[in-house]
């Protein structure tokens, strides 16, 4: 049972990987015996210490995914650095809040553009790669999107945010629909709360945080440490007939 989720001999790309969600699924791919290509704005120094505590190659790949210019160089940076391009872990992404009367458009564009846009193109990229890898060898690819609860609910004063994250879901289930024949699983994790730097604020406000841990059965946030597996999961042999699904990872907020 344990080789159906053997990673060995894979290369993932996990971007956002220098802290919180990113930084936890990166090590687990790790663990699970996958060298990464940690892809950010600035170095993910930390996490690559990590990764390579376990045994791991780890490659540093500078870019910010605000725009689709540096797509790419990404992947031309993997495949020279590591060798592959197998997994595709598009984590990256912002979130601004106001409330919609007042919402600019400069702050619509800079969430979409990071959360949605780049994510389609990055995955575009790899994809190629990923389909035309499989042709030759027989090898799948494997795409794990990150979602969020706002793939299901509405929020509030986050109109981009809910919106790219709808979109995410919507785009997770096409390219599973147009590449599941060929040899690319796309699937996505939508987070519950997980204790990061971007929720430290909520955290901190001691209203906000019982009104959340009395939503959630589990009655704690969760951890960067708790998505790794499912990433492992939808990455692996494991999953080879899952296809354009969004897997809550949310302590059960969801069946509330």
């Amino acid at each position: 049972m344990s080789a159906m989720f053997d990673l060995t001999g894979r290369v993932a790309v996990v971007t956002g990987a220098n802290t919180g969600i990113g930084q936890g699924i990166a090590v687990a791919l790790a663990a699970a015996g996958a060298d990464v290509a940690a892809v950010g704005r600035t170095p993910a120094e930390e996490t690559a210490e990590k990764v390579r505590a376990l045994g791991r190659k780890c490659e540093l790949v500078q870019a910010d995914l605000s725009s689709i210019a540096p797509v790419g160089d990404v992947v031309a940076q993997v495949l020279e650095k590591l060798g592959g391009l197998h997994i595709l872990v598009n984590n990256a992404g912002i979130i601004r809040r106001a409330d919609a009367v007042d919402f600019t458009e400069e702050d619509w564009d800079a969430v979409v553009d990071t959360n949605l846009k780049s994510v389609f193109f990055l995955s575009q990229a790899a994809g190629r790669h990923m389909i035309a890898n499989h042709e030759a060898t027989g090898q799948r690819g494997k795409i794990v999107n990150i979602a969020s609860m706002l793939s299901f609910q509405g929020g509030i004063r986050v109109p981009s945010y809910t919106a790219s994250k709808s979109g995410v879901a919507g785009l997770t289930k096409l390219l599973a629909c147009e590449w599941a024949s060929k040899g690319v699983n796309v699937n996505a994790i939508a987070p519950g709360y997980i204790a990061t730097n971007n929720t430290a604020a909520l955290q901190s406000d001691e209203t906000r945080n019982r009104q959340i841990l009395e939503r959630i059965p589990e009655n704690r946030w969760g951890s960067p440490a708790d998505m790794g597996g499912a990433a492992v999961f939808l990455s692996s042999g494991a999953a080879d007939y899952i296809q354009g699904h969004i897997l809550a990872v949310d302590g059960g907020w969801l069946a509330r």
